[in-house]
């Protein structure tokens, strides 16, 4: 979706705006309605309309920021000649670009994470993970529709889930710590793929039920997190 037609929409615009203006602020006052306020504030914008944005809170804006980064990796990712890329090429630079084009604003970040991080907060934080390496896929080429669908993103959050901690705290220049561990973590899921492929088929092949006993419920969080069946 081109940035053009996501701003046609006012409702969406004025959620940028505020989001745009929250953003430097998040790092002193958290994902809070003080920030909230202080960035209407900041552009003009009543209480009533920041608050009427944004009805769900921290929450609310954490899934707002998520879900506007997820848009503009792809809208990056539709630049590059994916086609040339071998598919770890591919789901390499889903990763770099993601958290590239979230370096200005780490410290915002760190504190979305830490309030995912929250018991109460699991089930956003799983439903935001699964959009983002659900997106990865998408740009990298993917349409997989039996367990390699599921393997693949379970493998994929794993890789973008510790790359992501690593880069938070990565101080060196470029931040070349980070994309070496990305090259290794990418490595060890290939060499584990396969075996985990046929592990998530052996259980996918098992009755609904059952499977979600086997799994510890995974079936019935996958659903309360808000996952969907894969695209058939």
């Amino acid at each position: 979706m081109s940035t053009k037609k996501r701003k046609a929409d006012t409702g969406i615009d004025l959620r940028q705006q505020l989001l745009a203006a929250l953003l430097p602020i998040v790092p002193f006052e958290g994902w809070s309605e003080r920030a909230l306020l202080q960035a209407a504030a900041a552009i003009g914008v009543s209480v009533p309309q920041a608050l009427n944005a944004f009805p769900g809170g921290a929450a609310e804006m954490i899934a707002f920021h998520s879900a506007e980064a997820d848009a503009r990796m792809l809208e990056a990712l539709e630049r590059e000649d994916m086609a040339a890329l071998k598919v770890r090429e591919r789901i390499a630079l889903a990763v770099r670009t993601r958290l590239t084009q979230n370096e200005p604003n780490l410290e915002a970040v760190r504190r979305g994470l830490s309030y995912l991080a929250m018991p109460q907060h699991a089930a956003l934080a799983t439903r935001l993970l699964y959009r983002t390496v659900d997106a990865m896929w998408l740009a990298a080429g993917d349409r997989s529709t039996d367990y390699n669908f599921y393997s693949k993103r379970l493998l994929l959050a794993g890789v973008y889930s510790s790359t992501l901690l690593v880069w938070l705290d990565d101080g060196t220049q470029d931040k070349a710590r980070t994309w070496a561990f990305l090259e290794r973590r990418i490595d060890n899921v290939l060499m584990i793929g396969g075996k985990f492929g046929r592990g998530m088929k052996a259980l996918l092949d098992l009755p609904e039920r059952m499977f979600d006993r086997r799994s510890g419920g995974l079936v019935s969080r996958a659903r309360a997190a808000g996952f969907k069946s894969p695209r058939r």
